[in-house]
């Protein structure tokens, strides 16, 4: 049955955008299609030198309201929706002499663009289509005898299957096309809805992402796996692989950590969490300290910087084997030196905004999410102890947090002088979070006298200030906020240990 092909012999058209008409009219005309048309689309076709009737010569009413209400009628409406197969649609089609129409050709205001634009509301609401969409569904829901095509980006198939197909379609086609105009008006309702519901605040979940690609496989080779959204809004590739699922999880820790930093900063991440981190002046410098804290972790990891990559730290960053770098730029000279690997994956970053909401799959459903957009610098700092932390330390205390932020919970950052010098992330207990981060800092000789401490929730008991002002860390910052604060508080007092506290927690499962 899907191979039954259908003639066409009559075509409502009426775009906003009229690139790639032409072609599709000017062969729909050479197949003896009857076309009917409205306001510029109508002009368009016309002064092609193309047969065309207006759509008002046959409704007999003309475009009313500001062009609001064009297309909505019963003999246009009915032309579309009536079943060809059926003895009383026939006899109504006749008796209210009711065009058939058999192929529609129609796109919607550009309602997303316009938001885009930050017009006023008045002007956006007028990008609120009735008429097309109304026309998309109606031609979609009868795709047994009709063809609807909802986008110029299916200009190119449907003019394939004009040329091979002489102006006739399958059903397999109709029904391709119907699945791809639902897909068009379902997205374009959703982020209508999402408008409106900025301010309305109803409580569902609606997401609609045109763009999918493909990866080549999940977390794991078994695993099938795609990526909706369109990564050129955020960087362009420069050189390098396939980006795969992994790499986009890794590369969406790395930009939402180096977003946290204004100064010069280097980083290195792996399993989305953060082995290596520097702030320096001097770019080259800051990298050798961030790998300095774990060369190991670092091998076949993701690096990123806020600042141009030059010749210099190119060289020096080339030493080592790692999946992907992102950075703002890259001098020319920089570039070349780092695609000298041809698997390496380069990334130019891009301006963009990061979306304010976050949701994951649990159980059978979704949970969703603000951004945790509490920056991990100091907003509302309380002074928990008696000695209060120096310039240095303050600078120390507010460089861990930021990176504490972004570390899987239970988190524990160590850092000195700017530079992470171990982290214990992913443990059950915030205790073996803080004795993994000291013995990988004792593993790669860096020593812990005068660092500091970062927590990414209060802790309950005195056991991990002592710990580590064993170790040698003489400053802690930490959200605060458990019925026995006093315990650690007491003990940094008893041991000149500066505590203080942020008010905010950041767990991140």
């Amino acid at each position: 049955m899907n191979d039954i092909k259908l003639k066409i012999n009559t075509a409502l058209i009426s775009v906003f955008d009229k690139n790639g008409l032409y072609e599709i009219v000017k062969k729909l005309n050479e197949f003896g299609v009857k076309i009917y048309s409205t306001g510029g689309t109508y002009d368009f076709i016309k002064n092609s030198g193309i047969n065309v009737q207006t759509v008002e010569g046959l409704t007999l009413y003309p475009s009313i309201f500001g062009g609001r209400v064009k297309t909505l009628h019963p003999k246009i409406f009915g032309g579309i929706l009536y079943r060809r197969n059926n003895a009383k649609d026939i006899e109504e089609l006749t008796q209210y002499n009711i065009p058939n129409i058999d192929l529609v050709i129609v796109d919607l205001y550009p309602f997303e663009e316009t938001l885009k634009q930050n017009v006023a509301e008045n002007e956006l609401i007028e990008k609120i289509d009735i008429g097309g969409i109304s026309l998309i569904r109606a031609a979609a829901k009868n795709f047994n005898d009709v063809l609807v095509i909802s986008s110029r980006k299916q200009y190119d198939y449907f003019n394939k299957i004009l040329i091979e197909q002489q102006g006739e379609t399958t059903l397999a086609q109709r029904k391709y096309f119907a699945a791809e105009a639902f897909n068009i008006s379902s997205h374009y309702d959703t982020e209508i809805f999402k408008y409106f519901n900025q301010q309305q605040k109803i409580n569902v979940f609606k997401q609609s992402i045109e763009h999918a690609n493909q990866l080549r496989y999940g977390e794991n080779p078994h695993q099938q796996a795609s990526f909706f959204g369109n990564t050129d809004e955020v960087f362009s590739q420069m050189h390098g692989k396939e980006i795969s699922y992994n790499n986009l999880l890794d590369t969406d820790s790395a930009i939402n950590l180096i977003n946290e930093f204004d100064e010069p900063t280097f980083a290195i991440l792996k399993h989305n969490n953060a082995c290596g981190c520097a702030s320096r002046n001097d770019m080259t410098e800051a990298w050798k300290l961030a790998l300095q804290a774990d060369p190991v972790s670092a091998f076949g990891g993701v690096i990123i910087t806020n600042r141009t990559v030059d010749e210099t730290c190119a060289e020096e960053i080339s030493k080592i084997f790692f999946e992907v770098i992102i950075a703002p730029d890259f001098t020319t000279n920089a570039l070349n030196i780092l695609k000298s690997k041809k698997n390496r994956i380069i990334l130019q970053q891009k301006q963009f905004m990061l979306p304010q909401k976050q949701f994951r799959t649990v159980l059978n459903g979704v949970v969703e999410q603000d951004r945790d957009n509490c920056t991990g610098g100091i907003q509302n700092i309380g002074f928990m102890t008696d000695i209060k932390p120096d310039e240095t330390q303050m600078k120390d205390l507010v460089f861990a947090n930021k990176l504490v932020k972004h570390s899987k919970s239970n988190a524990i950052v160590l850092a000195k002088n700017r530079m992470l010098l171990a982290s214990g992330m992913g443990q059950t207990s915030r205790v073996d979070s803080l004795k993994q981060a000291i013995a990988k800092a004792k593993s790669f000789d860096l020593p812990l006298t005068g660092a500091v401490m970062a927590s990414d929730a209060f802790f309950p008991f005195a056991d991990c200030v002592q710990i580590a002002h064993e170790a040698g860390i003489n400053a802690v910052i930490q959200p605060g906020g458990s019925l026995r604060d006093n315990e650690s508080v007491d003990y940094c007092n008893k041991n000149n240990v500066a505590m203080i506290s942020t008010g905010i927690r950041h767990f991140r499962h």
